[in-house]
């Protein structure tokens, strides 16, 4: 594996459950050093391999994370699902040792209001916002999408048949639907940025953005 970044991309992931352990396998990937760290022996064990440091140990005692060097850390992950005071409580001793960005998984509402107040930055709720992604894929033909609130989504979308062999700068308010393509992929070829002199062929991808049902009403088109 090539060189690791430097100590301050580091991250601390805090549960290695199945949305932690994925997390963190993730950002080893992608090069940034982690601190692992969950009290159950045969989750450590089997992550043991793949993890930079993988440790058992309570996230919720302030001074065992600091014995671990948490606290040279500047992001932290509180990925645990199943004990909501443990989550919490997590959340609580890497603010007291300092942690600047703080993300903590949330399984409720409630749940997501007492992380906030307790320091986590970020609340996340990763089943339901993995279920409501699938949804829209299900039951549209848009092919990958981010959702950014205030209703403004970009999408990866095929070109509907009926625009191929025109130029952006020829279709017209109707058959836009009220989006804007901003890239396009061609065949064998990486996205690039679309401009009003692109031309939409037969099979093209295209990132596109708008509103949630302007998108779809795009997507829609044949």
């Amino acid at each position: 594996m090539s060189a690791r970044k430097d100590q301050h991309s580091g991250v601390i992931v805090v549960g290695l459950g199945r949305f932690g352990s994925h997390l963190a396998d993730t950002l080893v990937q992608l090069e940034h050093p982690v601190l692992a760290i969950d009290q159950d022996a045969e989750r450590v064990q089997r992550w043991a391999n793949r993890i930079d440091r993988v440790v058992q140990a309570d996230a919720t005692d302030e001074e065992a994370l600091s014995q671990l060097g948490a606290a040279d850390l500047g992001r932290a992950v509180v990925a645990i699902g199943a004990s909501l005071e443990a989550s919490v409580l997590s959340v609580l001793a890497l603010t007291e040792l300092g942690i600047p960005q703080i993300w903590a998984r949330a399984t409720s509402p409630e749940h997501a209001k007492i992380l906030a107040s307790v320091g986590a930055r970020h609340v996340i709720f990763p089943e339901a916002e993995a279920g409501e992604r699938l949804a829209h894929l299900i039951v549209s033909r848009m092919l990958d999408f981010i959702e950014f609130g205030d209703d403004f989504v970009i999408a990866k979308v095929r070109t509907p048949e009926s625009l191929t062999g025109r130029p952006l700068r020829e279709l017209t308010p109707e058959h836009r639907r009220g989006v804007q393509v901003v890239g396009v992929k061609l065949a064998g070829k990486r996205f690039q940025a679309a401009t009003e002199d692109t031309v939409l062929s037969s099979g093209t991808m295209l990132i596109v953005e708008g509103g949630s049902e302007e998108v779809q009403s795009f997507a829609a088109l044949s």
